[in-house]
């Protein structure tokens, strides 16, 4: 397989002046996308996971329930997370059951699964600096594999302000339904990801990992050219991309 298609994508970014910012369509987190339910017990890392998918599912016009998922994150539920931790410094801790139940990195991948009553397996990921990268090689190797199509979501909700101080400091989810090979109407195609050795490296643009997905997101809107792309902070991850 020499690429992989990108038939539909979707971003979700709360904070209204930095998805003003955005060269392509964002929205701020869809409450609908989540049954009512699994919303009042879920983080804004994983209300922002189901904006971006529901919106990649539904503009490339397929159902939910018929893709495997590959979902990834640097933090995952880094704010419940460190909400425990704080609590157990108590004398008098109590943990709460549910917030120790949604403190997983699957917990995006897991309430997916259950509000799509999707039975296809679903994949949860994390490495740092090069989340993204290899969040798309995942699903690469998936679709090598396996062929037909699958939904790639990577997210991260915004970190406590003293854990890092460049990183972790926009909340922002983005979706990506993918196809093996190539075909009509689709956005772009992809190459296989692959690491650059012993070439000078393009210096990082952005310091939360995840942000490295908007030159894709905005190749894809505007449906440019053929360039090489970037896909990690270190900027040691690349891909080539094909423009329609």
């Amino acid at each position: 397989m020499e690429r992989i298609s990108l038939l539909g994508f979707g971003a979700c970014a709360p904070d209204c002046d930095f998805r003003a910012g955005l060269p392509f369509p964002a929205s701020e987190i869809n409450r609908d996308a989540m049954p009512v339910m699994l919303r009042r017990r879920s983080s804004q890392a994983t209300q922002m996971a189901f904006s971006a998918a529901t919106q990649a599912c539904a503009q490339a016009e397929r159902s939910p329930a018929t893709l495997p998922a590959v979902f990834a994150s640097v933090a995952g539920e880094i704010q419940t997370t460190d909400q425990l931790c704080l609590e157990l410094c108590k004398p008098d801790a109590m943990v709460s059951p549910s917030a120790f139940h949604n403190s997983v990195q699957n917990t995006a991948a897991g309430y997916w699964s259950i509000a799509q009553q999707c039975t296809q397996p679903a994949t949860a990921l994390a490495a740092g600096a090069d989340t993204f990268a290899m969040a798309l090689l995942e699903a690469w190797c998936q679709l090598a594999c396996h062929g037909g199509e699958l939904l790639l979501v990577c997210y991260d909700e915004r970190w406590p302000n003293y854990l890092a101080t460049e990183r972790g400091q926009t909340a922002f989810a983005c979706a990506m339904v993918l196809a093996a090979g190539t075909g009509p109407n689709v956005f772009l195609s992809l190459s296989r990801p692959y690491a650059v050795v012993g070439e000078d490296l393009i210096p990082a643009t952005e310091a939360d990992p995840l942000l490295a997905a908007l030159p894709l997101l905005t190749l894809a809107a505007a449906g440019g050219k053929r360039q090489q792309l970037c896909l990690s902070i270190g900027s040691d991850w690349r891909v080539d991309v094909h423009g329609r």
